[in-house]
């Protein structure tokens, strides 16, 4: 978390803009919700050829020093309309001079973007935007995905749940059909819970939650079971192994595409909300992120008995615009 207050970006509605000081550029690392980061420099240019010229280029070298000393990067490439056009090419050949950096088009490390700036009321010509990633990786590849997994969530998206959610250190913690983790993994890091257990009926999903739990100092705060989320009756009762009634249920059932099936999505979400509340505690709140966005729409209406929905949030994620939904337990 930052100290300063963020302000909405002009024109856009995926970004956010904060105001830090150089030597306080680390502290973006700390953000658990945001994609990545970015320094921000407009430029009252008309073409991006213009940026070649000492006082622009000058402004984005020591953005890209900026970025450099939060985590160093041997690459850069470009991400920008025209990227591969002769202007760039030019662009990309001051920066190396400048920087020391190779430029790489396709796997650079460190991205600068290239665009259009916002268009604001009486602007003739709304410049251009020049934007130059904090460290090589977003934030949203956490150095604990030791393990990955197909069809994983995206950790940033995961990291938001828990905050809709909200976090409290008494509570009983239960992720069913839990993958590889991650929506384990970033409730915990959050901060601390009574228990936490992950379920899934794959061996492989539930090696890669090992992992990557191991990854993150974890093991010894959450257990794994081997079962079938929608039939509670199956789940052992171990020592650690169970933690019914819950308090807090986190899920993330497949989309169809590369595990589960569509025909079978009105199934799987209504006996998720079944197993669900099954296992809940009084007050229990559900979280659950699916692509099958009229599917959990008619399953949340059927289930009206069980769950109370919250306003559902959608969030983009690889070209899809799933939605968080979070439902309070209803007696």
């Amino acid at each position: 978390m930052l100290d300063v207050a963020p302000r909405p970006v002009a024109g856009r509605e995926d970004a956010l803009v904060v105001d830090l000081p150089a030597d306080r550029l680390a502290q973006v690392r700390r953000l658990r919700t945001a994609v990545a980061a970015f320094v921000v420099l407009h430029h009252d240019v008309p073409r991006p050829r213009s940026l070649l010229s000492g006082e622009h280029l000058t402004r984005i070298v020591e953005a890209v020093y900026a970025s450099l000393r939060v985590a160093g990067s041997s690459t850069f490439r470009f991400e920008a309309a025209g990227a591969d056009s002769p202007t760039f090419a030019r662009l990309g050949d001051e920066f190396a001079r400048a920087t020391g950096l190779k430029l790489d088009p396709t796997d650079g490390e460190l991205v600068v973007k290239v665009r259009r700036g916002a268009r604001r009321d009486g602007d003739v010509d709304p410049g251009w935007d020049v934007l130059v990633r904090v460290g090589p990786r977003p934030l949203s590849a956490r150095t604990w995905r030791v393990t990955d997994f197909p069809g994983a969530a995206n950790a940033t998206i995961a990291g938001a749940m828990v905050r809709l959610a909200g976090v409290r250190a008494d509570e009983r913690v239960l992720n069913l059909m839990c993958g590889s983790g991650t929506l384990l993994i970033e409730r915990l890091l959050a901060g601390p819970a009574a228990a936490a257990v992950g379920i899934d009926h794959d061996d492989d999903a539930l090696a890669a939650a090992r992992d990557n739990l191991e990854a993150a100092g974890l093991t010894r705060r959450a257990a794994l079971v081997r079962a079938d989320a929608l039939h509670p009756s199956s789940w052992a009762t171990g020592p650690g192994a169970d933690v019914r009634p819950a308090d807090l249920i986190l899920a993330d059932p497949p989309w169809g595409t590369l595990h589960g099936s569509h025909s079978g999505a009105a199934a799987l979400h209504s006996g998720l909300l079944r197993a669900a509340h099954e296992v809940a505690a009084d007050g229990a709140r559900l979280v659950v992120l699916t692509h099958e966005v009229k599917v959990m729409e008619a399953a949340v209406r059927a289930a009206d008995a069980l769950w109370r929905p919250r306003p559902p949030v959608r969030v983009y994620a690889k070209g899809h615009h799933p939605r968080i939904w979070v439902l309070d337990k209803l007696a």
